[in-house]
């Protein structure tokens, strides 16, 4: 809004208030007066629009507590500010007159009392803000499972044109995450910081592994014979070789054995490989076999298994 303007408006008288109005009695009164003078209420009705406007327009000042303390301060001048504002020999506070005051004087007067910075500074007018950071760009990755644990780069064509960027994806991101890559977004347009680049990961499912926080899961399948008697077994790992663990004698489905160091390593934490043993049951035997089976079965203690269960569940 130019100056002018707060000289020949009453912004106060507009809006039916008083110059000592508080902020919520001025709000609740532009509601009422918005309501009813809204283009949407009146339609086709002119004079019912530029009043709206004309409200909105003096709301938009006193409700604005700096352009309200400076709107207040010109009021105060009287009409001898209006007349040497024109540069036309008018008065002037404090005994200036316009014809002997003019140009840079003149907005420097100004820049004090508003806080502005020349003419820009003052009638309403903000002065430039600062640099404006970038905006940032958001985007979606999608990654292996191995990537996602051992961490990756990958190349990224932000701009259309521009050569694609390098990005390193750290160790143990985890599907779902978003990582803030700094700087990486778009420029700022008057010369601030650049915005930030934010990806989003999708972390594949592997046909063999699991994550449990920083460990790395497998089921590994035992014969019954290995579970009974024990064993030396091969557990695959993460891109690597495959390492062997001891099963011991008597040792019951769903036993967990530990590979230390072999599931999520970052600088932060070290995860571990957890193995599941689970027995293998084979669905078709031969009756040699079922003869063997039945023979040691009878070799075997007279207990219920399911004693201790039926018991706990008061069934016994």
């Amino acid at each position: 809004m130019a100056s002018q303007d707060w000289f020949d408006k009453d912004f106060y008288k507009i809006l039916g208030v008083s110059k000592d109005v508080s902020e919520a009695e001025l709000k609740k009164t532009y509601r009422k007066l918005s309501r009813q003078f809204h283009p949407d209420t009146n339609p086709g009705d002119a004079k019912a629009e530029a009043r709206f406007k004309e409200i909105s327009e003096a709301y938009s000042v006193l409700s604005d507590k700096d352009q309200r303390a400076e709107y207040d301060q010109m009021r105060a001048m009287g009409p001898g500010a209006r007349a040497g504002f024109g540069g036309a020999g008018g008065g002037f506070p404090g005994g200036f007159q316009g014809g002997n005051f003019g140009g840079a004087g003149f907005e420097d007067v100004f820049a004090n009392l508003f806080g502005g910075g020349g003419a820009g500074g003052f009638g309403g007018q903000r002065g430039p803000r600062g640099p404006q950071r970038g905006q940032d760009l958001t985007t979606t990755q999608t990654l292996d499972f191995i990537d996602g644990v051992k961490g990756t780069t990958i190349k990224l064509s932000l701009r259309s044109g521009a050569d694609p960027t390098t990005i390193k994806i750290p160790a143990g991101v985890t599907d779902g995450q978003k990582i803030k890559i700094a700087g990486k977004g778009n420029p700022s347009p008057n010369g601030g910081p650049a915005g930030d680049l934010i990806i989003t990961v999708t972390v594949k499912p592997h046909p063999v592994f699991t994550r449990d926080g920083n460990n790395i899961r497998v089921v590994v399948p035992i014969t019954f014979a290995e579970a009974v008697l024990g064993a030396t077994i091969q557990v695959p790992t993460l891109g690597g070789e495959p390492v062997k663990l001891k099963v011991a004698p008597g040792t019951p489905n769903g036993r967990v054995l530990r590979v230390k160091g072999r599931g999520v390593v970052t600088a932060k934490a070290e995860g571990d490989l957890l193995a599941t043993v689970e027995i293998a049951v084979p669905s078709h035997v031969s009756d040699k076999a079922k003869k063997a089976l039945e023979e040691f079965d009878g070799f075997l203690p007279d207990e219920d298994p399911r004693a201790d269960l039926l018991l706990k569940a008061g069934l016994l």
